[in-house]
């Protein structure tokens, strides 16, 4: 029997959307946070509930007396592809959840919603070699194609190679991607993928999402010794986690650093994640974070 991947598509889903309904009504939320509304002025109307403050045009309201909203023609249809890392990486895991499985539950949450919302996907498959790649417009069914792709763990092992793939997409996807969300545990980064970075967020807005599992951080407390393998040379070599966890923690929090400087210098949105706690939350403050900094998608006219 094939073995399947330990992904909770109906739990993931129903979590994320309860907690985006408690910070506001889902639809407005996305709306405003991946802009919905066109970019072409179509008029005013009065200010319903569900209307964000930020709409308010306060020289019109103060002209009719009454608070105004700027209305848009729509110009729904944003295109959103998902780079999602299935190397060797990700198939690590010390608590419920392996990296990749987690990844896979973030990667359809946030899915669901940009395809209920009218909004359309696509998504790449990289690890050592970009995997699998399917546009927006050619995917039929794309939230099962997704689950699909994401649940065929024959796809899933080799080397995390996200700075060719990222150079590589950087000048195959079309102009008509309007956003692009990398999802790895960025372990696998070089210094030189800060110009990469640079390159492919300069054609595409970009945000990461950096999955981490407890022990890519910290060894555990151990009495006792563990072998370590290299997973490029297969070499072994004996440790105790006692002695060796000081270098090792100091050594996964300058790479995690390094990363988030990576980002922080291309302007670059990413949040953190960790296996042992439910993502819902710091998925919806991401972008309510998003939302309070102006930072939108900007659909194509």
């Amino acid at each position: 029997m094939e073995k399947k991947l330990n992904i909770d598509v109906a739990g993931s889903i129903s979590e994320f959307e309860e907690l985006m309904k408690e910070f506001m009504i889902r639809r407005v939320l996305y709306r405003i946070i991946f802009r919905g509304k066109g970019l072409d002025f179509d008029g005013y109307r009065d200010l319903n509930p569900d209307d964000d403050a930020s709409d308010i045009d306060w020289k019109a309201s103060s002209r009719g007396n009454k608070l105004l909203v700027r209305q848009y023609i729509e110009e729904r249809d944003l295109k959103i592809m998902f780079v999602i890392d299935i190397s060797e990486n990700m198939l690590f895991g010390s608590s419920e959840k392996l990296k990749c499985e987690y990844a896979a539950e973030v990667a359809l949450a946030l899915a669901h919603l940009i395809l209920i919302s009218g909004d359309k996907i696509g998504f790449v498959l990289v690890n050592d070699k970009v995997s699998e790649i399917l546009f927006p417009d050619k995917i039929k069914k794309p939230f099962d194609t997704l689950v699909d792709g994401l649940n065929n763990i024959s796809e899933y092992g080799g080397i995390a190679d996200l700075d060719s793939a990222l150079k590589y997409l950087g000048d195959y996807l079309p102009n008509s991607i309007n956003a692009v969300i990398v999802i790895s545990d960025f372990l696998r980064i070089e210094k030189d993928f800060s110009k990469t970075l640079r390159d492919f967020s300069g054609r595409f807005e970009t945000m990461a999402i950096m999955i981490k599992d407890p022990l890519d951080k910290t060894l555990p407390k151990i009495d006792g010794e563990v072998i370590l393998e290299d997973p490029k040379t297969s070499e072994q070599i004996i440790i105790d986690p006692m002695i060796a966890s000081k270098n090792y923690e100091k050594n996964a929090l300058e790479q995690d650093k390094m990363v988030k400087s990576m980002f922080l210098s291309n302007d670059i949105d990413f949040v953190e994640m960790s296996t042992d706690k439910p993502f819902a939350f710091a998925l919806a403050e991401f972008l309510k974070e998003r939302l309070a900094k102006g930072k939108y998608i900007v659909p194509m006219r």
